[in-house]
């Protein structure tokens, strides 16, 4: 591990010299290319050189307790020693997970996609407060959110579908484990005997692709224009501005009609197609790999869930890491921030124990 250490300790400062070169500083794509990778080494190399001053302190500390004859004195080395064995193997486990292999997408930009699943309006009413809880998170965290697509719910409200682009740093590194079934158990609107009902939503977390990355051939296009709609078929406007993009070798279909402008609902329709052709690519590589990858999303059936969200009790559930709060009001309102922690601190013990093994 220190042999490593030490290569990208180096790595790190032939990087702050090429940044430092004039012919460098000319060239906008190679700079940012140093740029980027010297930003990725940061946090590496700042734990790591923390940890040998630590270390340092430590050794110094131990020979002078060796030689010191005021009590007094060694009396604060006794006590600063422990302190120092501590921080060191905190700085020790975060070294190892800093190594872990970087998920390639944890800096990109995420599509959030939620569909309604098994409950009918009340998963469309779900999926809505999950759509705003997502939304309230990515405005904590001072992320940027605007809707690329949405297809309302019935009669009641809520969306049958919702496509929304979350940017800003961490966005992906953050949400990526909330892909899944998400289960709502409580009495709906429409209930007249006051039973608890069990809906399902599904939630899809894709890491937004560049134009470099997937390579989409226009002749696998089948682009479909036709008049945008609201709520019971009203007319949104007079021109035919919504945008339906086909992709016919995977039959992937996306639409859009957020936008007035049937070029913007253009763009945003082959963002949201990259970064479903980018995912799939992703998953068929994963899988040649590992047969543990984890899978996107289920059926959108009751059993396959990740999370629960019972209103009766004000509890919320996630089923992978035995995590229980009883906060549903505050998670609902943006508060993420302990199961996307523990979520995030559990695949790490389990990436690590998989490195442990090799």
């Amino acid at each position: 591990m220190f042999d490593k250490l030490k290569e990208i300790e180096k790595r790190y400062g032939d990087l702050e010299m090429l940044l430092s070169r004039p012919e460098v500083l000319g060239n906008r794509s190679e700079f940012q290319k140093y740029a980027r990778e010297h930003s990725e080494l940061s946090d590496i190399v700042e734990t790591y050189r923390e940890y040998g001053l630590k270390r340092t302190r430590l050794r110094e500390d131990q020979e002078l307790l060796k030689e010191e004859g005021d009590e007094e004195l060694r009396e604060l080395l006794k006590e600063e020693i422990p302190v120092l064995k501590e921080e060191i193997a905190r700085l020790e486990d975060a070294l190892k997970v800093l190594l872990l292999p970087r998920d390639p997408n944890d800096g990109r930009n995420v599509f959030l996609e939620i569909r309604a699943g098994t409950g009918g309006d009340e998963a469309a009413l779900f999926a809505a407060d999950l759509f705003r809880m997502y939304a309230r998170y990515a405005e904590s965290r001072g992320w940027r959110m605007e809707i690329v697509s949405a297809t309302q719910g019935g009669g009641v409200g809520g969306f049958k579908e919702v496509i929304g682009l979350i940017e800003g740093k961490g966005a992906f590194s953050r949400l990526k484990y909330e892909s899944g079934v998400h289960r709502v158990q409580r009495v709906p609107v429409t209930e007249a005997q006051g039973r608890i009902h069990t809906s399902a939503v599904t939630v899809a977390i894709l890491a937004e692709a560049e134009e470099v990355e997937v390579d989409i051939d226009p002749n696998d296009l089948r682009i479909d224009v036709y008049r945008s709609t609201g709520h019971g078929g009203q007319s949104v406007n007079t021109t035919d501005s919504a945008v339906r993009i086909t992709h016919l070798p995977t039959g992937l279909v996306v639409t859009c009609q957020d936008e007035k402008s049937q070029l913007k609902n253009k763009v945003k329709a082959m963002k949201v197609l990259r970064a479903r052709l980018l995912d799939r690519m992703q998953e068929e590589q994963n899988a040649r790999i590992s047969e543990a990858r984890r899978k996107q999303v289920g059926s959108g059936d009751r059993s396959e869930r990740i999370r629960t969200y019972n209103f009766p009790q004000g509890r919320i559930t996630d089923h992978r890491i035995g995590l229980t709060l009883y906060n549903l009001e505050k998670v609902l309102d943006g508060d993420l921030d302990e199961f996307i922690d523990g979520l995030i601190t559990h695949y790490q013990a389990e990436a690590l124990k998989s490195a442990a093994a090799l």
